[in-house]
């Protein structure tokens, strides 16, 4: 898991990280990261190249829906 953590160093250095930990769940638990990126296609090889995933130890889904998000949209209130 460090390995994994580290993968995704560059993003939060960079402050395109929001946010990034596990999710603990009663019956499970699960990965969350939420990143700032400009292209989709890059951000999927990055993903599959990250240490958890390469491993087999975890899986990899990557949501394209924003919802509402800091500092998008046209400025209005």
């Amino acid at each position: 898991m460090r390995r994994h953590a580290e993968h995704w160093k560059p993003f939060l250095d960079s402050g395109r990280m929001v946010v990034f930990g596990p999710v603990l769940e009663a019956d499970e638990s699960w990965g969350l990261g939420v990143v700032e990126a400009d292209d989709e296609a890059t951000l999927r090889a990055f993903a599959a190249a990250d240490p958890a995933v390469t491993s087999g130890v975890a899986g990899l889904r990557i949501g394209t829906t924003p919802g509402f998000v800091r500092g998008a949209g046209d400025g209005a209130a």
